[in-house]
């Protein structure tokens, strides 16, 4: 985890959740998506009503209570929290992505979108309650500083942090802090008795949306986004002109596990892939204030060639919009699994103490005219709970698990049946790996055993492994069954006791994330990504699919 939200994508930032109460409770991917998908623009709203006589009445009612409770309760009370969480219970009722931020929590919302932070420069991961550097972020004070991945913290400005049970946010705020200020980290490095002291002063550092970009083959282009942050376009543009300088002529846009963000950087983002003037969303509020319509209007950079877009369950709001439009177009093949199906715009109002409320003002249509938001008639806990149910109804693992009703059907610009009701079904099916989610591999990952190993094992072979080249390490290195084992018995001294068959199961997904890990801290991201690259079904899929054609939908119709 990198210090300011800047994450690697088997890492996950948290921002804030929508009361206190909610954040055991609330999925990870569901609480990053709550806290996406906005409008930006200037706030419009004021202090009006169209039923005045009725918010009156509600405002004094409330005052009146708050005003009891605060002076004749039995204990004394926070007004204040019991207010934001009142809020928060409002809210609530209203729609699943309606939010209010409290101001000391403001910032660190803010920070997920935002194309640089201040800070240290660190990606860190908390194993047996140390904090552990991952990667140190190039250019960045922690760096330019020395700090090893493996490095263990155990104490920032003096206060001990080992052994304490903090949480990612606990670390976050003792390591954020503004430009030019200093944090000092006591260290604990691999091969010294004593502990390290290292002061650094906090800096800019980028907070990149687009995680890695290079060529798959001498033609075949990747880029994966992880959200659309401020940057995100200016970022893409950068990249996408990279890869056409090398010779790129098709494309893989991964946009899996994209939670959404901001919404002109997304249509800016499509623009680039469609020619002419053609509608790329439209949005339909309460009235027509919120009604909108954005048209692609530039010469793009890319629009003709193959185009494969990667999502998945984790794939939403914006990331929605990008997918759905290129697919009415029939500019891009979509490859994957249903979306999340978040197709609400938020509106971000500034209030008077600091805080936020990002309130729901309108609905994302796809250029067919197709619906992105899931139903939440059942209420707040039977959404937060589509996740889980698809897997258990099987719908990660099988097509023909999912039924859309004939109401649901559209076309897209060239006769394709596409549909709408939520989330945005994919071309082409790719189901999950079913070792994913046995029972065992799934308590490897939740205590953070894989991350550990593979740090634990890149310490302890930084000499072999720094003397080869990244294309060496790709070649020849292999995850032995004895390496495997070794991490099974630390398991089962954790309380995890396996069974060859439980071994067998997942095994070739741990090579794999393992070597991807080890990777990471000896070569960097790219080198990451090359690993994952061999155990990646999806991007198989949209690999055969630009040599077999299908990844140009519209020269694929005009040939028939």
């Amino acid at each position: 985890m990198a210090v300011g939200f800047k994450t690697q994508p088997v890492l996950s930032s948290e921002p804030v959740p929508r009361n206190s109460r909610r954040r055991v409770q609330q999925p990870l991917l569901l609480a990053v998506v709550l806290a996406c998908g906005v409008l930006l623009g200037a706030n419009p709203f004021r202090p009006s009503s169209q039923n005045p006589d009725g918010t009156a009445r509600g405002y004094l009612k409330f005052k009146e209570i708050l005003s009891y409770v605060d002076r004749d309760y039995v204990d004394s009370v926070d007004a204040e929290a019991l207010s934001d969480y009142a809020i928060g219970r409002m809210l609530e009722r209203l729609d699943p992505h309606s939010v209010f931020i409290p101001a000391k929590q403001q910032q660190q919302a803010s920070a997920f979108l935002q194309s640089d932070f201040d800070g240290v420069g660190v990606e860190f991961n908390i194993f047996r309650d140390t904090v552990t550097v991952v990667a140190p972020l190039s250019g960045g004070p922690a760096e330019q500083s020395g700090l090893q991945p493996g490095d263990r913290i155990l104490a920032i400005n003096n206060e001990r942090v080992s052994g304490k049970q903090l949480t990612t946010e606990q670390v976050f705020g003792k390591l954020r802090g503004p430009r030019g200020s200093k944090v000092l980290l006591q260290l604990l490095r691999r091969g010294q008795a004593k502990p390290l002291n290292v002061m650094l002063t906090r800096n800019r550092i980028p907070n990149n949306s687009v995680d890695v970009a290079y060529l798959l083959d001498a033609q075949t282009g990747y880029i994966k986004i992880s959200r659309f942050a401020s940057g995100t376009y200016d970022e893409f543009k950068q990249v996408l002109g990279d890869l056409r300088r090398q010779g790129m002529t098709s494309l893989v846009l991964d946009l899996r596990g994209n939670p959404g963000g901001y919404l002109d950087r997304a249509t800016k983002l499509a623009d680039e892939f469609i020619g002419g003037t053609r509608k790329i969303v439209y949005t339909d509020g309460k009235g027509d204030q919120y009604d909108t319509q954005t048209y692609s209007r530039v010469l793009g950079e890319f629009e003709e060639g193959p185009l494969v877009v990667l999502v998945d369950e984790g794939s939403a709001s914006a990331a929605e919009v990008v997918a759905g439009a290129l697919q009415d177009h029939d500019r891009a093949l979509v490859v994957g699994r249903r979306t999340f199906g978040k197709g609400l715009v938020q509106q971000p109002i500034a209030l008077n103490d600091g805080s936020e409320l990002r309130l729901t003002i309108a609905r994302y249509y796809t250029p067919s005219g197709r619906s992105i938001q899931k139903s939440y008639s059942q209420g707040l806990a039977a959404y937060e709970q589509d996740l889980q149910n698809r897997l258990r109804h099987g719908e990660l693992f099988h097509a023909d698990s999912i039924h859309f009703a004939d109401s649901l059907r559209y076309q897209t610009v060239h006769g394709r049946t596409v549909y709408g009701g939520g989330g945005i079904m994919p071309d082409l099916f790719v189901p999950r790996d079913s070792s994913a989610y046995s029972a065992y591999y799934t308590r490897l990952q939740s205590h953070n055993l894989v991350r550990e190993y593979a740090i634990n094992y890149f310490q302890s072979h930084r000499t072999e492994l720094e003397a080869l080249r990244p294309e060496q390490f790709l070649s020849t290195f292999r995850i032995s069954d004895g390496q495997l084992q070794e991490l099974a018995e630390i398991a089962a001294r954790d309380g995890m006791p396996a069974n060859p068959t439980h071994l067998r199961r997942c095994a070739n997904l741990l090579r794999n994330q393992l070597k991807a890990y080890i990777a990471r801290s000896a070569y960097g991201k790219p080198t990451y990504y090359a690993v994952l690259k061999e155990q990646d079904a999806e991007l198989k899929h949209a690999l055969q699919a630009v040599a077999d054609g299908s990844a140009n939908p519209m020269q694929k119709l005009s040939m028939k």
